[in-house]
């Protein structure tokens, strides 16, 4: 580290991160703010600590806000600088004496020197343009001259300015800058915002901005998430869209600054311990709180007038940067975000995220090496998994309150060599519905209607699909169909599944978490035992969060040994019946004739358009799997499928068996329903009745324009209710018949809305 101050109270120190030299100057003591592209001063101190400090990578002003330069941005400044340097040692070149040789000396001497030593540092643009104006003119006298001596005084000092222009013109800035120098007038600076723009923090946050528009580029979107604005554009020179946030923190007056860093100066003395984070909700009150009282302390001490409301604005952030994960939460925080990547080498690259939306895009947001360390030093205490050289990864999940939940995955040294990455899911903050997805066509109302049908009639089933198609939020929707009199027992290495959600919901939920299939040494249970441990926790529904490694024998165990009485499921990786057979089978060493203990198999992949450019989720298949096979289920007609995917409609249509009723397994669950044992026409109209109502509530939410319809609580309540009515029904009549159940459950949903609407004051 180096350190020097100069006559201008400018300060500064050179500082190694990761592969970056990094020159950061203070300001604190310098009223304007820091800008090489706006301020001359600026531009030249930064050029002088250049030419002192040759290796520099990134230029940091820090006043408040750090306002960092990155590489391409620094070298041009260095470039210039160091051109600047090397025209100083050859002084002699521009000295009086020698200039006395040209003619005209006062007249040369005072002009070249304004332009390369007062102006190149400051604004090699002025000067580049200065002395092209002054070429100019030094060749139109020259074509006007007659004296031999005169002439050969021009010769020469047109000799010297071309030089130092060659010089110029080899420079990045210069080369950029000059298809934008016709017309320019020198000392006009916003020609330098073509190149220069800096990415800001406030000085309490590790993460950085870039907070400026950018050129050229077309607004698609914006909205607002809480106090934060999203805009999304179309750039000019990428496939990928910028998704593009103005947090409340880079919105505050200078005062709010200096009291959240104070705040947070006070608050980091604190460290959380393992326990504080068992409980994120519990945890975030008392920071709050604890938060709340001190910015207000803080406030008067200092004679700075805040209102309520921004005392609690000023809270959010402090937890934000202290026990929270900073920007992630932003980010978390759009119901629009599905999934956000964190690459490393940190500091160099913008985070990634998927928007529900506008799929892949790039954020304004440039995460630091200071923020990877501590969000996994926070993943740490809050998993109780380890992250280190031995053990590399970490699968784990966080709970921001209030905001979301998210799967997290990390991966460390010498896995990743450059530092630490990581890959955040966001789960929504309420389960999915079957009428959801019905909404946003993933399956059609007859899909729903079949697979309501299968949930209530107990069977095996396996969701599967490849990564990142949906098959997590599917498992939760099916969760969704259970009822809620039965009891759920749900087994994940990382919590995904919406027990806590459906817990709030009434529903009869056990959750246990085993040993991730990555993790060595772990104290957790291995994932084979936790499924075991469920055959003795008495009757109950069997979910598997994912399965992808040992636990596949005993799954297969408990299907076989009596699990059946209650529904079993789970996610499996699979493009396709026939692979998920593979991989069960082959990969996972479940023996063939096991795999039969499957009844249903839901493949769930995302499709592409044509271009490549856009991608939906949707349901492609619903195969059962028959029992009278030996070696090859697809080769002998083991697999059939009751629902296939056509692309030509994008729908999800029924099979030729399913329509002519040719199901093995929605025959099996009619033989144990009185009314409908070797009666396809009643199953059927019980499908038909179940996709009807599916049907009606997604168009009552559209019609009201109340998309609270469809989410879980109130399709539990429907759910709920269509078992009573069709039980009293059953009672009054003697058989479930369809019309009569669906008019009074029709009736009862009328008056729901009426209901709701009321509330609603409407």
């Amino acid at each position: 580290m180096a350190d020097s101050t100069d006559k201008n109270m400018f300060s500064y120190e050179t500082l190694r991160q990761g592969e970056d030299n990094i020159l950061k100057i203070d300001c604190e003591n310098n009223m304007r703010v820091p800008s090489i592209e706006d301020d001359e001063v600026y531009m030249s101190k930064a050029a002088e600590f250049l030419i002192e400090n040759p290796g520099v990578t990134k230029i940091v002003f820090s006043q408040k806000r750090d306002y960092e330069y990155d590489y391409a941005q620094t070298s041009m400044v260095s470039e210039i600088a160091h051109l600047y340097n090397q025209l100083v040692k050859s002084r002699d070149v521009f000295s009086y004496e020698n200039l006395k040789g040209y003619g005209e000396a006062d007249k040369r001497y005072n002009e070249i020197h304004n332009a390369v030593f007062n102006m190149m540092k400051k604004d090699p643009v002025g000067c580049y343009v200065s002395l092209k104006r002054i070429l100019r003119q030094e060749n139109i006298a020259l074509d006007k001259s007659a004296n031999s001596i005169i002439i050969e005084g021009h010769k020469k000092y047109i000799t010297l300015l071309q030089y130092i222009l060659q010089l110029l013109d080899n420079t990045k800035l210069i080369t950029i800058l000059k298809p934008f120098m016709p017309g320019h007038k020198v000392g006009d600076r916003e020609i330098y915002r073509k190149v220069f723009t800096p990415s800001i923090k406030p000085d309490f946050m590790f993460t950085k901005l870039m907070a400026t528009y950018p050129k050229n580029a077309v607004e698609l979107d914006s909205y607002t998430v809480g106090n934060t604005e999203v805009v999304i554009f179309e750039l000019p020179d990428n496939i990928q869209y910028l998704y593009h946030i103005t947090p409340p923190e880079f919105k505050l007056e200078e005062e709010e600054y200096e009291l959240l860093d104070l705040a947070r100066n006070i608050m980091a003395e604190h460290k959380p311990e393992k326990q504080e984070f068992v409980d994120p909700e519990r945890m975030r009150e008392v920071f709050h709180n604890v938060g709340h009282n001190l910015i207000e302390e803080l406030a008067n001490y200092h004679n700075v007038k805040l209102t309520p409301d921004k005392i609690e604005e000023l809270t959010q952030i402090l937890i934000r940067y202290t026990v929270g994960f900073g920007l992630i939460e932003i980010l978390l925080a759009d119901p629009k975000v599905q999934d956000i990547t964190i690459n490393s080498p940190m500091g160099q690259i913008p985070m990634f995220m998927v928007h529900q939306d506008f799929g892949d895009c790039r954020t304004n947001i440039l995460p630091s090496v200071s923020d990877g360390d501590s969000w996994a030093s926070k993943l740490r205490l809050i998993s109780g998994r380890p992250l280190d050289e031995a053990n590399p990864v970490l699968d784990t999940e966080i709970e921001i309150p209030g905001i979301a939940n998210a799967r997290v995955g990390v991966i460390g040294p010498p896995l990743d060599p450059s530092g630490i990455a990581y890959a955040f899911r966001r789960h929504r903050d309420k389960p999915w519905t079957l009428p959801l997805f019905i909404k946003n066509d993933m399956l059609t109302p007859l899909a729903a209607g079949i697979l309501s049908f299968i949930i209530d009639g107990s069977r095996t089933m396996l969701i599967a699909g490849t990564r990142s198609a949906g098959k997590t939020s599917l498992l939760g929707s099916l969760m969704v169909e259970i009822m809620r009199k039965y009891r759920i027992i749900t087994v994940e290495d990382t919590l995904e599944l919406p027990t806590t959600s459906l817990r709030k919901m009434g529903y009869n939920i056990q959750p246990m978490k085993v040993a991730s299939a990555l993790a060595k040494g772990s104290s957790e249970v291995p994932a084979d035992e936790g499924i075991r441990t469920t055959l003795r926790l008495g009757d109950s529904c069997l979910i598997i969060g994912e399965v992808r490694s040992k636990e596949a024998k005993a799954l297969y165990e408990a299907m076989r040994v009596g699990a059946l009485a209650n529904v079993v499921a789970g996610t499996i990786h699979g493009d396709s019946p026939y692979g998920v057979f593979d991989r069960v089978v082959n990969d996972l060493d479940v023996p063939r004739t096991s795999f039969k203990a499957t009844d249903i198999i839901v493949v769930a992949n995302p499709i592409k358009s044509a271009d490549g450019l856009h991608k939906w989720r949707r349901i492609t298949q619903i195969t059962e799997v028959r029992k009278h096979w030996e070696d090859d289920p697809l080769r002998e007609g083991g697999f059939v499928d009751l629902m296939k995917y056509n692309s030509k409609t994008d729908m999800l249509e029924p099979s030729d068996e399913l329509i002519n009723g040719d199901s093995e397994l929605l025959k099996a669950i009619a033989g144990n329903v009185k009314e409908w044992a070797g009666n396809w026409d009643a199953v059927w109209d019980n499908i038909l009745l179940r996709t009807k109502i599916k049907e009606t509530i997604l168009a009552v939410a559209e019609k009201e324009k109340n998309f609270d319809l469809l989410e879980a609580p109130f399709i539990i309540q429907c759910n709920d209710q269509f078992h009573r009515i069709s039980d009293k029904v059953k009672d009054k009549k003697g058989n479930l018949d369809s019309d009569t159940i669906f008019f009074e459950w029709n009736e009862w949903l009328k008056r729901e809305v009426r209901k709701t609407k009321m509330k609603n004051g409407e």
